[in-house]
């Protein structure tokens, strides 16, 4: 039997990996298309700049990433502290229905904590209510809060 896959730190070598993901990702998702190139310089400024967040992903006993999450800080003026926005939640399709997504939310939940984070948000497509359900298994709820987006160019 082989060791189970473990939740670790991404790194700069884990960069194509983790755009291949979010590839998968946003090609499912209703608001955003697959630009590798826009994904990989979001992701090299979360690497570069620790205060930005956090990259977490599962890998494999063979090195392969399997999974991954995004954690973004910020700070509420309504909590005075500081919060997350989590964002990117994936797993390889092979992979899925073992536990890794709930792994890889629950290590995001915890760097939050270690950050001293009161807030998690995250963002799910309106029609995704199999998404909705995992979310909810893990301790997130509706907000009567709508999102609204300004593009800037």
């Amino acid at each position: 039997m082989s060791a189970p896959p473990r939740i670790e730190a991404a790194g700069p070598a884990d960069l194509p990996a983790l755009v291949e993901l979010l590839g998968l990702l946003f090609a499912q998702e209703a608001e955003f298309r697959p630009d590798p190139a826009a994904a990989q310089r979001g992701l090299a400024q979360i690497l570069a700049t620790p205060a930005l967040g956090r990259l977490l992903l599962a890998r494999g006993a063979d090195g392969q990433v399997l999974g991954m999450v995004n954690l973004l800080f910020s700070v509420s003026t309504a909590l005075g502290a500081p919060v997350a926005w989590l964002e990117d939640v994936i797993v390889r399709p092979g992979h899925r229905g073992q536990g890794l997504g709930r792994q890889l939310v629950e290590a995001a939940q915890a760097a939050a904590r270690a950050h001293g984070c009161r807030r998690i948000t995250l963002l799910t497509d309106g029609d995704n209510l199999r998404a909705q359900a995992f979310y909810a298994g893990l301790g997130f709820h509706g907000s009567p809060m709508r999102p609204m987006r300004c593009l800037l160019d």
